[in-house]
């Protein structure tokens, strides 16, 4: 048997798509535009269909670039297999659809980016109960556990106010229960954290975050580890149940979600983020640097009241960070003391972006209480620790004096 080598993070990325044929020796894969995939032999075409061979059938369940993308997004995370989507809200939307019915449970961070919390509270109301807990602590999560309780769905870090969840405890608690333990990756990427180590069973990207990381396509991502055993999950339908049972996840959820609901990632896009995607090493080294150091400028300063970043001693699961995570992230929010007004302040700055997105080559600034979080209303804000001064940076790969002396003169007035 042929060993396989192991190569490095960026070296595996760069040559991804090389380990398979690519029409005449492209270095990328090709842009394949085709919708439909003809076949010579009509009863291959009825085989690709029944599943007995592999192949396309339309490129609503699946595309030859997006499956170049899929193929590197599961070497990054050390996967089994990867299904992408039109966004990362489609990916975490496929989660819910395909795999809970009436009268199952969830277990959520309450700590998560709006637009999920909005999910879940749909998802809440159509007949699956969603429990959010503060998961920072994994005796939270037990605490509300039940006999029906099919899910416990985590972010790494959380989107805007950065609490980390009790990762590695909640994914031996999951273990031990033999339930599915799903890990929003978006805000750590594959390069800085592996949800594998601690025990998830699917991990969603954003690709048009930090994998991305150009901010030029929507794209999202779930990626099966390989840990979770499907046997042990209820609600499998039997046709499903066909395939080995390491498998029986992603086909469910390529079909019933994928197929069935349509939110398809374009071939287009899918080029985008895989090229995108070789240089994230090289950005989030520069990003994580400049986050941290605008963190610690802003922290000395005595005309912010707070600041949140992991990669701070101060921040309540620093810890974690450290002990989990390469580096703590380009993402981090700060309170501007309450005689500064937090518009002024944002339309001084002459680098940062007024802008919503996340893992951009640029530094995105946003007033998140007004904006993002603006339609859960003030008690659920306080609830998440929101104040209304609060600031979210996506910090990116300017030159750091550049960015250090941008968000200091602003302070000023």
């Amino acid at each position: 048997m042929t060993e396989i080598k192991k190569y490095g993070f960026t070296t595996t990325i760069l040559h991804s798509d090389r380990q398979k044929p690519i029409e005449h020796g492209s270095l990328h894969k090709p842009i394949h535009t085709s919708v439909a995939f003809g076949y010579r032999d009509a009863r291959q075409l009825a085989e690709v269909f029944q599943g007995k061979q592999p192949g396309y059938r339309y490129g609503r369940q699946g595309n030859p670039t997006v499956s170049a993308l899929e193929d590197k997004i599961t070497k990054m995370e050390q996967g089994l297999a990867t299904i992408c989507f039109s966004t990362g809200m489609a990916a975490i939307g496929a989660v819910a659809q395909a795999l809970l019915r009436e009268g199952d449970h969830v277990v959520s961070s309450a700590f998560l980016f709006g637009n999920t919390n909005s999910l879940w509270q749909t998802v809440n109301g159509q007949g699956a109960k969603v429990s959010m807990v503060d998961a920072t602590d994994v005796k939270n999560v037990e605490a509300a556990i039940t006999p029906a309780t099919r899910i416990v769905f985590v972010e790494t870090i959380a989107n805007p106010r950065t609490q980390i969840a009790d990762l590695k405890r909640i994914g031996q608690l999951c273990r031990d229960r033999g339930i599915l333990y799903v890990v929003d990756n978006t805000m750590t990427s594959p390069y800085l954290f592996r949800p594998k180590m601690v025990g998830a069973g699917l991990v969603v990207n954003a690709l048009t975050k930090s994998i991305g990381g150009h901010g030029n396509a929507l794209g999202g991502s779930l990626t099966d580890t390989g840990l979770y055993d499907w046997t042990k999950f209820p609600n499998i339908f039997d046709s499903y149940k066909k395939y080995a049972p390491a498998q029986w996840g992603m086909a469910q959820i390529r079909a019933k979600s994928l197929r069935d609901f349509g939110g398809t990632l374009g071939p287009e896009a899918a080029h985008h983020i895989s090229v995108g995607s070789e240089t994230m090493a090289l950005r989030l080294d520069r990003e994580c640097a400049n986050a941290l150091a605008l963190a610690r400028m802003l922290e000395a300063d005595d005309r912010v009241a707070a600041v949140y970043y992991p990669g701070l001693e101060s921040h309540p699961q620093h810890a974690i960070a450290s002990e989990l995570f390469s580096r703590y992230g380009s993402l981090f929010s700060f309170e501007l003391r309450k005689d500064i007004d937090c518009f002024d302040y944002l339309n001084r700055l002459k680098l940062a972006i007024p802008a919503s997105n996340l893992g951009d080559t640029r530094t995105l600034v946003i007033p998140v209480a007004h904006t993002i979080f603006y339609e859960m209303g003030p008690e659920r804000r306080a609830e998440m620790g929101i104040a209304e001064s609060l600031i979210r940076v996506s910090v990116g790969i300017e030159d750091t004096d550049d960015l250090l002396a941008d968000f200091r003169d602003a302070l000023s007035g």
